[in-house]
């Protein structure tokens, strides 16, 4: 246990806290609209379908504010670099934000299946209601109409028309049809077989979160949902409801009055809609800079290595870049994780063949746009005396970054350098360099015996932290996760395994 809360700690408080804060959103709305008075004419008309539609809206708010955060990379590269200063801890959350983006989307999916079956029998109930079918209380609440003495409560103001036309006639409904149908497909085309298989369909519907958002900011000027108003003598429901003749001829039951709530989504999402804007236009000014480039290598297995200069670029290990092919498509950016030193006068990147865009991209490297970098979990790499870099396939390619620097920073006796050891394993001893890198540390080709690996690792270092950087896939990163657990010694003063993944 103790192991796990080193490497898992702060992780799962952060997300106990946002599991919290949802849960509270939720009760509190459903009781309000459960239990206020204000609306108690609103659930003679609804019932209990009020609270549950009102109640997830709360929580898509909270959640439809979080949304973009995560993949407003250069304020996560920004916010990194201030927390320099602070733990490591700290610093690995930021790189788990695709996880926390999916978790919260996937919230945002689950309430909004909720909120739109809700109002679904809502609309059901309005018509219902406005048709007679109901007791006498809710016809004449659904006969008040807008007049200079009375306003209406029920929605729906014509007997003869199907339940839809609420839906297809008003700024609610409308909005509603669109921001559903924009999230079903942003859902259904994020499905892992469908990213890695067709990633173009992935990225282009991706970008319906401008539909969503649009939507969203408009859906609650309809105001559909209304409550009671405080009038001038007061209209006490406890005692009118059964007065419906009454209304509007004694002191006593005022013809009561009802109004739309003010919308409140858009002072949730502006913010972040804001920042993600500002995001976009800093990542267009960059694609607007020139980039040249210094040396193309075809290296063996179909790796495609670019040097790459461009004005004002700087980077530290481990960092990504997305790059962008006008000539295969102007909307497409890739991530490539940078294989040059940041004491170099170029950064590179190596591009395996591994699909439509990279093949087209071997054939075509007449032009490119580039935005970044981004930072990544290997920043933190010189943070600790012993680092265990794993590389998978061309996952390779952070690592060497990290050892280029490693050789610069030794070699120019650079204090930032705390690094004693990286442990990599040697093969291919009768070839001078690596096949993929080109370096002359070598790379290992196979599958490692993981407790044989870290066994080492921590006899080697009895008194160590070691960070341990992986850039592969996620079964892979499983399986480092809880070796890291397993070899981590509960006693602060022995080894200490702290794992980080590179996240794209």
């Amino acid at each position: 246990m103790g192991n796990w809360v080193i490497n898992n700690g702060l992780s799962s408080f952060i997300l106990v806290v946002w599991m919290a804060i949802n849960i509270f959103l939720f009760v509190w709305f459903y009781l309000f609209y459960d239990l206020g008075d204000q609306f108690f004419y609103t659930r003679h008309l609804l019932g209990s379908a009020l609270a549950w539609a009102r109640a997830p809206a709360a929580v898509l708010n909270f959640n439809c504010l979080l949304i973009l955060l995560p993949v407003c990379r250069n304020l996560l590269s920004l916010i990194r670099g201030s927390l320099m200063c602070c733990g490591r801890t700290m610093r690995k959350q930021l790189d788990k934000n695709l996880s926390f983006h999916k978790l919260v989307a996937y919230t945002i999916a689950l309430m909004t299946a909720v909120h739109v079956i809700a109002h679904l029998l809502n609309v059901e109930w309005y018509n219902n209601s406005r048709q007679g079918v109901y007791d006498e209380l809710s016809t004449a609440l659904s006969n008040l109409e807008d007049t200079e003495t009375t306003t209406y409560l029920n929605p729906i103001r014509i007997t003869d028309i199907i339940p839809s036309y609420l839906v297809f006639t008003t700024i609610a409904g409308l909005t509603g049809v669109i921001i559903t149908l924009a999230l079903i497909l942003i859902i259904t085309s994020s499905m892992e077989v469908i990213r890695r298989s067709y990633f173009e369909v992935f990225w282009y519907t991706h970008h319906l979160f401008i539909v969503f958002f649009a939507g969203l900011v408009f859906h609650g000027a309809g105001r559909i949902v209304r409550s009671q108003q405080t009038t001038d003598p007061p209209h006490n429901y406890t005692f009118c409801k059964d007065r419906i003749e009454d209304w509007g001829r004694i002191p006593e039951c005022p013809v009561p009055q009802f109004a739309g709530g003010f919308p409140q989504t858009w002072m949730w999402v502006i913010g972040p809609m804001v920042l993600y804007l500002c995001e976009r236009l800093l990542r267009f000014i960059r694609y607007m800079q020139r980039v040249t480039y210094r040396k193309i290598v075809m290296r063996p297995s179909k790796v495609l290595e670019l040097q790459l200069v461009k004005s004002g670029f700087k980077m530290e290990v481990g960092q990504y870049v997305f790059l962008n092919c006008p000539a295969i498509s102007q909307l497409e950016w890739h991530p490539f994780t940078m294989t040059s030193a940041p004491e170099e006068d170029f950064f590179s990147v190596h591009i395996r063949s591994a699909g439509d865009w990279t093949e087209k991209l071997i054939n075509i490297v007449q032009q490119m746009g580039v935005d970044g970098p981004f930072g990544t979990a290997s920043e933190d790499v010189f943070a600790y005396e012993v680092s265990m870099l794993v590389g998978a396939g061309i996952g390779v390619t952070p690592f060497a970054s990290i050892l280029k620097s490693i050789w610069y920073k030794f070699k120019d006796s650079n204090p930032k350098l705390r690094t004693r050891k990286a442990d990599h394993v040697k093969v291919r001893f009768d070839e001078d360099t690596d096949a993929v890198t080109g370096l002359k540390q070598k790379t290992n080709y196979g599958r490692p015996i993981w407790d044989k690996e870290f066994e080492e690792v921590r006899k080697e270092n009895p008194t160590s932290v070691v960070g341990t950087f992986l850039c592969g896939p996620l079964a892979l990163a499983k399986v480092l996760e809880k070796k890291c657990a397993k070899y981590s010694d509960v006693d602060p003063r022995r080894t200490k395994f702290y794992f980080n993944k590179e996240n794209f």
